[in-house]
């Protein structure tokens, strides 16, 4: 009875091994009778292609009715699969019985050892090529850290010496880079590099989210230290953080508050701040508000306030002094106070106080009521009868009758004239801290030869 029995002509055999139901899964046909040249046949194929592969030495093949018995063992446990995939392509085969067991005699683990002999000597044979390499990183390193160091150069090019710090660094970084990429690329290390600059990106973008307040405080720093909002020792608002600037530095602004304490912000919060810079105009308003009686003349009262402040002889004469009617009240009429000084002769806070007594000094001297809040009580008809005065019939009280009171000369005394100059403490420990830095102290980036924005 004739079997048909292919030609073993193979290709190139998957190193990657398939299922281990590889023949099974295969529709094909089986005959209806094998004879033992064919079995023989197919265990020669076999046996001649596990011959020439190391790893299957050791493998015992038998085939009997087209079925393939695998039985030995191989170094590792991926062979196992190997050897039966190879098995499932020969034509003939109708099913494979693997019993491969996977080698785990110390006359393996010698092998292994064997192996990792063999490659510290391929390490030592590529020694000088690696030490060549090496020798080129450090070259190169060098040569972008000479470049980096010249200081004086970086500083005039820069606009100022953060700048130049953050310039020198990029350019020792970039030439470090790149030895390391030259190096890799001599030791034919090409594909090490894509995977740890890959991985280098995945880093980075993790580290940029983990450290996203401290990557935004540096881009303020160097954009701050660009603009220059301000100078040092100025009298400054930051949101709600008043003091005089130190200084400015990589990492923060540091003030020094006006009760002599030091204070930090952040430059990320200092950059995304309101800024009220008292300094930058020596001219500043101060204003209060008093009231007068609702019966008294509210322009006499004008004309008597805008003397009293214009002979005070801290208030500027230009921008003039001014009185305004602020508001009408149920009881009084308000009148809002408005003076300018210059903060280099005078102290702000001073001499409002001073113009707020002397004003009300002055009002009340000409006979202005300063009244307090009145509150009115209503009885009704079931009330007793109260032994008042100057009450009608509907029981309103009847406010008594008052004069207006007339434009009067404001007159200002010597005492109302006592030193209100500036209290510069604060100023004079911040010009003291600035001229002896402790050691160590970061750089001020503050540079009083470029314009204030």
């Amino acid at each position: 009875m004739a079997l048909l029995v292919a030609a073993p002509a193979y290709a190139a055999l998957p190193s990657e091994p398939e299922s281990t139901e590889a023949a099974d899964s295969v529709t094909q046909e089986i005959d209806a009778e094998q004879d033992a040249a064919a079995d023989e046949q197919i265990a020669e194929r076999l046996r001649g292609i596990y011959g020439e592969l190391e790893k299957f030495a050791d493998v015992t093949v038998e085939v009997d009715q087209g079925v393939v018995a695998l039985s030995g063992k191989v170094p590792d446990s991926a062979d196992i699969g190997r050897a039966e995939n190879i098995a499932s392509r020969v034509s003939g085969v109708v099913t494979i019985d693997n019993s491969l067991e996977r080698d785990i005699s110390i006359a393996e683990g010698a092998g292994a050892i064997s192996s990792l002999t063999d490659r510290f000597e391929r390490f030592l044979e590529m020694l000088p090529l690696i030490a060549l390499a090496l020798g080129i990183v450090l070259v190169i390193s060098a040569i972008g850290y000479a470049i980096a160091g010249l200081r004086g150069f970086w500083e005039r090019v820069a606009p100022n010496v953060f700048l130049a710090e953050l310039i020198g660094s990029a350019i020792r970084f970039v030439f470090v880079v790149g030895g390391i990429v030259i190096a890799l690329d001599m030791l034919g290390a090409g594909a090490l590099l894509g995977a740890v600059l890959g991985g280098a990106g995945v880093i980075g973008i993790a580290l940029g989210f983990a450290m996203r307040d401290t990557i935004e405080n540096y881009v303020a720093s160097l954009m701050l230290s660009l603009r220059q909002p301000f100078r040092a020792n100025d009298h400054v608002l930051i949101d709600d953080k008043e003091g005089r600037v130190i200084r400015l530095t990589s990492r923060a602004t540091v003030l020094m508050t006006l009760d002599g304490n030091h204070l930090r912000i952040p430059n990320g919060q200092v950059f995304r701040a309101i800024i009220l810079n008292y300094t930058r105009n020596p001219q500043r308003r101060f204003e209060f508000q008093l009231g007068i009686d609702a019966d008294d003349d509210p322009e006499a009262a004008r004309t008597l306030g805008i003397e009293t402040l214009g002979k005070l002889d801290f208030v500027l004469d230009e921008p003039a002094p001014e009185v305004r009617i602020a508001e009408v009240g149920d009881s009084n009429v308000v009148l809002r106070f408005l003076g300018w000084v210059d903060q280099r002769e005078s102290d702000w806070h001073k001499a409002r106080s001073k113009a707020i007594a002397v004003a009300k000094t002055a009002l009340e001297d000409a006979g202005f009521a300063l009244p307090e809040p009145i509150y009115r009580l209503r009885f009704d008809e079931r009330t007793t009868a109260l032994p008042f005065e100057n009450i009608t019939e509907s029981g309103r009280e009847m406010p008594a009758k008052r004069e207006p009171k007339r434009a009067v000369t404001a007159t200002v005394t010597e005492s109302d004239l006592e030193d209100i100059r500036p209290d510069n403490e604060v100023a004079r420990m911040v010009d003291a801290e600035r001229a002896t830095p402790d050691e160590g102290q970061e750089k001020d980036l503050l540079d009083s030869g470029r314009p204030v924005e």
